[in-house]
């Protein structure tokens, strides 16, 4: 079957913005760019309106497998109280109590909400089971909504095991990971004070590689740290938050292949500084954007109010931020076949209401997602 996306004001395409364009997809995959006038014959046709086509967005941190609220904590931020990781514990209360139903649930909630608004990809990682039966259950269910699984085993240290931190790195890179494994494509690990330090992050992340899990790694959220560096030096494919960085820390990124990932949405619910991307990209740092989606520090599953806040706050161009929001996730997944229009690539796209993706920080919190195509 190939369906025609015709009357393309401007497309965002692999190899540049094209005007008055059109595509063809066959089956999954992009078949054919070129001008509308000389678009061929297909089985059906999309008239895009004049409206812009862009790719789907890859959002590459989220944490759906969850259950409970956290408003309240919120609203004491908003009141001056302080973002500390501790607030992670209540939601491991509520996640262990849910049922499966419950869980999924809520999962496919958010994911809808995703893709109403242009996700096509999504990673999903665990982290609030915290032990052996919940973790696995986690990733089992994530399994249902993508290929982009995360274990993040170590996410805090749970109370059970407050006195004895070792015990439970122990655990993580054991019995856990044994249990995990089979349902992750990627293992992470929160490098931050209140949860693992960099020894104990070296650790878990190296278990996981030995068996065959890719690596990300949380660091520089609540200040800097040695974990962007070990990022780094293992290869990991995306450190992330990146909110606080050392001249080092940049150097390195700018050195390696690891990306950047930048989370908005957590420096305007916990109002931290937000990170410098401007500063990054001019290093030659490969940045991309997520929405971090929690319960926690940053309940939104909006990828354009994540670009909007980019340009805002972060001194990104809109191209820039659409270009992190999209090819910058790719490369955070090491994926070549999304987060840019080529023919051959999916046809993981999204026709905007708007002539311009400059409309996503133009216009924000406006609804601009006419059509999702994901493959």
């Amino acid at each position: 079957m190939t369906t025609l996306v015709s009357n393309i004001g401007l497309l965002v395409a692999a190899d540049g913005e094209r005007r008055n364009a059109a595509l063809v997809i066959d089956d999954d995959r992009i078949a054919w760019i070129g001008e509308s006038a000389s678009a061929p014959a297909a089985d059906t046709r999309v008239d895009a309106e004049g409206g812009c086509v862009i790719p789907g967005f890859v959002d590459t941190h989220s944490h759906l497998m969850f259950a409970g609220d956290r408003a309240s904590e919120f609203e004491a931020r908003m009141a001056g109280r302080k973002y500390e990781a501790g607030g992670i514990r209540s939601t491991v209360a509520a996640t262990r109590a849910a049922t499966d139903e419950e869980l999924l649930a809520n999962a496919t909630r958010l994911v809808a909400e995703m893709r109403a608004q242009g996700t096509t990809t999504v990673e999903i990682k665990s982290g609030y089971g915290l032990t052996v039966e919940d973790e696995s259950r986690a990733l089992r269910l994530a399994t249902q909504f993508t290929p982009e699984t995360t274990y993040l085993g170590a996410h805090v240290v749970p109370t059970e095991f407050a006195d004895d931190v070792a015990a439970y790195v122990e655990l993580v890179t054991g019995a856990m990971l044994d249990a995990c494994a089979p349902h992750a494509r990627w293992i992470d690990v929160f490098c931050e004070v209140g949860a693992f330090d960099v020894d104990q992050a070296r650790a878990i992340l190296t278990a996981g590689m030995a068996r065959g899990l890719g690596a990300r790694m949380h660091a520089g959220q609540l200040g800097e740290s040695a974990g962007v560096q070990l990022a780094v030096e293992l290869d990991a494919a995306s450190v992330d938050h990146c909110t606080f960085l050392s001249d080092v820390d940049v150097d390195a990124l700018a050195g390696g292949k690891t990306v950047a990932t930048l989370l908005p949405g957590v420096e305007f619910s916990t109002r931290q500084p937000y990170p410098d991307a401007r500063r990054l990209l001019d290093s030659g740092v490969t940045v991309a954007l997520a929405t971090d989606c929690n319960p926690g520090s940053s309940f939104t599953s909006s990828m354009p109010f994540c670009i909007a806040v980019a340009v805002r706050e972060m001194g990104m161009s809109p191209a820039e931020a659409l270009h992190a929001a999209t090819a910058g996730g790719a490369a955070a997944l090491r994926r070549d076949d999304i987060g840019e229009l080529a023919v051959g690539t999916r046809a993981d796209l999204v026709i905007l209401d708007a002539p311009s993706y400059i409309h996503l920080a133009y216009r924000p919190g406006v609804p601009l997602i006419s059509r999702v195509f994901a493959s």
